[in-house]
């Protein structure tokens, strides 16, 4: 396939849809299955593959954010009702519902006191077009946390739902980044510092020291808007830390 770019009503040759062992496929934004076997390109976006889920999906660089479920979300807490927080994934979609009891351990005693502007890294648990998202604050499958919960102190700052996915890839085994994004790589070889990427194009920084923290939420954000390579991104880390 010369090009990975789809037209709204194009199809997704059979050919490059991934294979499991269950025989399941999983799609994501973009895409519509067409019994019995047709796959069709629902906007226009450049087709993304994870094999070893057997997912696919479209993205624009420049879309809005579509929930679905796993996604990895940075959710700020709108406002709550008596079992509830209403909170706010993008400007763009409809508030996701956060269940005050999911989160790790959590009980009517000893539940997060959160209240509106807070922060909270989650998980898409549900999602549909006639229903509202919803999230949870912990992996309800384990019970544990992983990593999910409140985020307290720090700062956030936006980024494009393309970049948060290129920056959530990780690295791959040659050590290098899969998304070809290394700035936090080489920030933290300087400074430490904490940070949750959502899926949803948001990213929270936190190294205790606010100039740090704005230097690398900028950083990000500059690598994202320019379209730094890799090269650039080392060069320009190496700069803005100069200082700090």
């Amino acid at each position: 396939m010369a090009s990975t770019i789809f037209l709204p009503g194009e199809q997704v040759p059979s050919e490059v849809l991934p294979r499991s062992k269950k025989g399941t496929l999983t799609l994501g934004p973009g895409l519509r299955h067409i019994p019995p076997a047709t796959v069709l390109a629902t906007t226009l976006g450049s087709l993304h593959i994870d094999h070893k889920k057997a997912a696919l999906w479209l993205e624009h660089e420049n879309g809005r954010y579509q929930p679905a479920v796993g996604d990895l979300v940075i959710a700020q807490i709108h406002h709550s009702s008596v079992d509830t927080w209403h909170c706010s994934l993008t400007p763009h979609t409809s508030l996701a519902l956060l269940n005050q009891l999911a989160f790790e351990s959590a009980s009517r005693k000893n539940r997060p006191n959160l209240k509106s502007g807070d922060l909270v890294y989650a998980r898409v648990s549900r999602c549909s077009k006639w229903d509202d998202v919803e999230i949870e604050g912990f992996n309800s499958a384990t019970g544990k946390a992983e990593g999910m919960g409140p985020l307290k102190g720090g700062m956030a700052f936006g980024i494009s739902p393309a970049f948060a996915r290129r920056l959530m890839m990780g690295t791959g085994k040659d050590g290098l980044a899969k998304g070809g994004v290394v700035v936090l790589d080489e920030v933290g070889e300087k400074v430490k510092f904490e940070v949750a990427v959502g899926r949803n194009g948001r990213v929270w920084v936190d190294s205790g020291s606010v100039k740090t923290t704005i230097t690398v939420g900028r950083l990000l954000q500059s690598a994202d808007e320019e379209k730094w390579d890799v090269e650039r991104q080392r060069k320009e880390v190496k700069k803005a830390l100069r200082d700090v």
